[in-house]
């Protein structure tokens, strides 16, 4: 039995996927599955992949879905998951040569460690520039919040987890709501768990024009109850106070994208008090965001 699925979510990509497939043909440990979960595409991605599992290479698990947007898709992904690590690899990225081989180095030394729900390494550009900055210590044990949150450390990582832990958290879906941050499970999971932060690229990552992190703003204008969700974990007691009234503009900004009313987000809230004060700068920009991305 294989230890790692890279786990792919899709939509339209079957022009760019095979950049993926190709790095996976080339890994220097294959000891993987390849699942990907085909999120509704209306292109020829389900044929382009049946050629690539006639052509034997890797293994491949392909399974189709109605379309819900990349969070649903993880969740059909992970439910059908039984190895022991799952690394989720964007459909228009791809991995270097040896990140298989670099997973199970680190997975091997630190597996007896219970209270881990996994790595997470370095992503770079095509370009070979580190996205953002380097983790300030290697190797070192701490939870998402404490790294990521707290630390400052923006920019997207390379986060390979156990697959029991992710299971214990599904993204949570919402009604006609296809975008969710991931970082709405990373934060309620590092309550739990820590993991191990490597500075070691092992993943590309190209945002193309088209993609959910060149459109993000929009996406989650269109998501606000996903992001509601997102402002209620920024605003834990364990994140720092930036982060606290992050999550409170946020709560504020999203909740008027919701329709919500004063009363109601009042009432749905525990900090009242700073409720009320940010609520006027949150407000306005709702109204600069609806203006400059709505129209």
């Amino acid at each position: 039995m294989k230890d790692i699925t890279v786990l792919t979510p899709t939509y339209n990509r079957e022009k760019n996927l095979y950049k993926l497939y190709n790095s996976l043909c080339v890994q220097t440990n294959k000891d993987f599955v390849w699942m990907i979960i085909d999120d509704g595409s209306t292109d020829n991605t389900k044929e382009v992949v049946n050629k690539w599992r006639d052509e034997n290479k890797i293994e491949i698990v392909y399974i189709y879905k109605a379309n819900g947007g990349k969070h649903t898709a993880l969740n059909v992904g992970i439910k059908n998951i039984n190895t022991y690590m799952t690394f989720i690899v964007d459909s228009d990225d791809w991995l270097v040569d040896n990140a298989i081989e670099i997973i199970y180095k680190y997975y091997n030394k630190y597996k007896n460690i219970n209270e881990l729900c996994g790595f997470s390494f370095l992503r770079k550009f095509p370009n070979g520039e580190i996205n953002n900055k380097l983790f300030p210590v290697n190797e070192k044990i701490e939870s998402y919040i404490d790294s990521r949150v707290n630390g400052n450390i923006m920019g997207d990582k390379a986060e390979v987890f156990y697959t029991k832990c992710l299971k214990e958290f599904p993204f949570p879906e919402f009604p006609n709501e296809k975008f969710i941050s991931e970082a709405v499970i990373w934060i309620k999971m590092a309550l739990k768990y820590k993991m191990v932060h490597i500075n070691e690229a092992i993943y590309v990552g190209d945002y193309l024009s088209n993609g959910l992190t060149k459109n993000i703003k929009k996406n989650k204008i269109k998501a606000p109850l996903g992001n509601i969700e997102l402002a209620k974990v920024l605003m834990y007691k364990e994140c720092c106070l930036k982060s606290r009234i992050k999550g409170m503009l946020f709560y504020i900004i999203y909740g008027n994208f919701a329709k919500f009313s004063f009363k109601k987000l009042l009432n749905d809230i525990d900090n009242k008090i700073a409720f009320i004060l940010l609520y006027p700068v949150g407000k306005c920009i709702q109204i600069y965001w609806k203006y400059k991305y709505c129209n």
